[in-house]
């Protein structure tokens, strides 16, 4: 599944420190704007302690975590959707996005230049709606003029496009990005079609100091106030922590100093699973004496769709599924004790794959 998350957010607020985090790669990080020219693209594993259990159970040759990507997009500055600060080139790659984690910056620090002078991710955040809710409008108006003489026919569908066009736009004339339009189901095709930066999934992210990496502080709480009607998931992390986290060397090294700080794990745990569940993504298993592996589908996907993740051969030749939950497996302890307690499924066509399902594919090509 190749989709893809954006990090975005104005210059210096720590977005490719966390993208080197995230990835392992070293993009450069620098006390100055436009540092990040070309996106920065990262595959990173999703952590899953079902593995972990599972490689305890089945004891195979290997384990292969389920992936996404992450692109580190260039900062955005006020202007960007007239060009300014190489604006199009940067709302292009957003464009390309699936989901879009925005990074916010809630910490002082007198060495790390701030853009605008003075920190308010308040008034950061708004800088970055703005200008994508203007690219949105530009494109949303041309939509418009296009769909305008269609209608003229006497195109239904055509006609449904443009009512719904017209309230998008009426949505971003008065400050609202294209996600907080309500629409019914049969229009999201439509929406989609639109292909508006402000109608992905976002995400905002509140970049902090180590002091308030466990509860937050005032600018975190700001954030939270102004994005309390937009459905969207606040996380908190230390960047800079982050990286001191990685460059420690052993597993017990970072364990004693996310205990010194009061976490249970790395933040950027917490964000993969997070920027995962934003893409409307999940996983299911496949577990043999080979290999245990996590499989990335997208939420509601059917077993034949599933199967097709792994070979499209699989999905062509689709005869059936066997289907085993994770929690069944893990409390009896094996196949044949899930088999023996007639827990084991065999499933069609129509099967909507579940998170966690552990599963077996028969085809014939």
């Amino acid at each position: 599944m190749a989709l893809k998350c954006g990090i975005v957010g104005l210059p210096n607020v720590g977005k490719s420190t966390l993208f080197n985090c995230l990835s392992n790669a070293k993009a450069q990080s620098a006390n100055y704007p436009f540092c990040t020219i070309e996106p920065n693209i990262g595959t990173i594993s999703v952590p899953d302690t079902r593995l972990e259990k599972l490689d305890e159970l089945v004891n195979p040759q290997k384990v292969i975590p389920t992936t996404m990507e992450i692109v580190d997009i260039a900062g955005l500055v006020k202007g960007a959707s007239k060009g300014e600060g190489l604006g199009n080139q940067f709302l292009a790659n957003i464009r390309e996005t699936d989901a879009i984690i925005h990074v916010l910056r809630c910490f002082d620090d007198g060495n790390v230049v701030h853009v605008d002078g003075s920190v308010d991710p308040v008034r950061d955040k708004e800088i970055i709606d703005i200008e994508l809710q203007l690219k949105d409008l530009e494109t949303i108006e041309k939509k418009i003029q296009s769909l305008s003489r269609i209608i003229k026919s006497g195109d239904k569908d055509a006609l449904r496009e443009h009512n719904l066009a017209v309230k998008i736009k009426e949505a971003l004339e008065n400050g609202q990005s294209a996600r907080t339009v309500s629409m019914e189901e049969v229009d999201e095709p439509f929406m989609n079609g639109f292909q508006l930066i402000t109608s992905k999934p976002v995400m905002y992210l509140c970049n902090v100091d180590e002091a308030s990496v466990k509860n937050g502080n005032q600018y975190v709480d700001a954030v939270k106030n102004a994005v309390a009607d937009e459905n969207a998931e606040v996380l908190v992390i230390g960047a800079k922590i982050e990286a001191d986290i990685m460059d420690l060397e052993t597993y017990d090294e970072r364990q004693m100093f996310l205990d010194e700080l009061g976490l249970e794990e790395p933040g950027v745990n917490r964000l993969i699973r997070s920027a995962y569940a934003l893409l409307d993504l999940q996983t299911y298993f496949t577990a043999g004496e080979k290999e245990v592996r996590a499989w990335t589908i997208r939420r509601g996907m059917t077993a034949p769709q599933a199967a097709g993740v792994i070979h499209t051969d699989f999905e062509k030749g689709f005869i059936r599924a066997e289907v085993m939950k994770y929690k069944e497996f893990v409390d009896l302890g094996s196949e044949s004790a899930v088999k023996e307690a007639g827990k084991f499924r065999v499933e069609g066509k129509e099967y909507v794959v579940e998170d966690g399902d552990i599963m077996h594919f028969r085809f014939n090509v």
